[in-house]
């Protein structure tokens, strides 16, 4: 059997009580009152059954609360994957769409997410969803933006006579009908 990791000398139960009963988090205030338990003379078993789990975590809260006080107890966030795209890449990528589509080259008019995936695809060899590309251009500054639809021989006087002329919604009101007919 392994010697147990020793608790930090800086604090005592009745501190670690006391912040537990100050505290916000719900899963720190457990973590401390079983660090306490340890503090107060009681085992490492026994916390792990005051916490509510098993010896490897209170181990692991030994290890955190040793390294970060109570803080370290706080949840974190977790890290996540690393981004596919690197700042070359995006840089390479904001380049592309500030230079716009050639026709001839590109084979498109406008940029498209489906077309600026495939381009990173080409270039880099990196596979990226649309979802994903376009969460990363909005984070970049860029907006989506498409130019209404106009047909080339649309006639603006034709517009202007089709425009259909509603009444007006207001009426006289009933005096001012009576002045009008007397």
């Amino acid at each position: 059997m392994s010697v147990p990791i020793p608790l930090r000398r800086d604090f005592d139960a009745p501190s670690l009580r006391r912040l537990a009963r100050t505290s916000k988090d719900a899963n720190q205030a457990r973590r401390l009152l079983a660090l306490a338990g340890i503090y107060a003379g009681g085992t490492r078993s026994q916390a792990a059954e005051m916490g509510g789990v098993g010896l490897q975590i209170v181990r692991d809260w030994v290890v955190r609360f040793n390294a970060g006080g109570p803080a370290g107890l706080l949840d974190r966030k977790a890290p996540g994957q690393p981004p596919r795209l690197k700042e070359a890449h995006r840089r390479a990528l904001a380049e592309l769409i500030e230079a716009g589509p050639i026709p001839a080259i590109h084979g498109v008019v406008r940029w498209r997410l489906v077309d600026l995936a495939q381009w990173l695809w080409e270039e880099f060899r990196i596979t990226v969803s649309e979802t994903t590309l376009g969460r990363v251009l909005h984070k970049m500054g860029y907006r989506k933006l498409s130019a209404r639809p106009r047909h080339h021989a649309q006639n603006p006087e034709a517009l202007a006579a089709f425009k259909k002329s509603s009444p007006p919604a207001w009426q006289r009101s009933r005096a001012a009908r009576r002045q009008a007919s007397a």
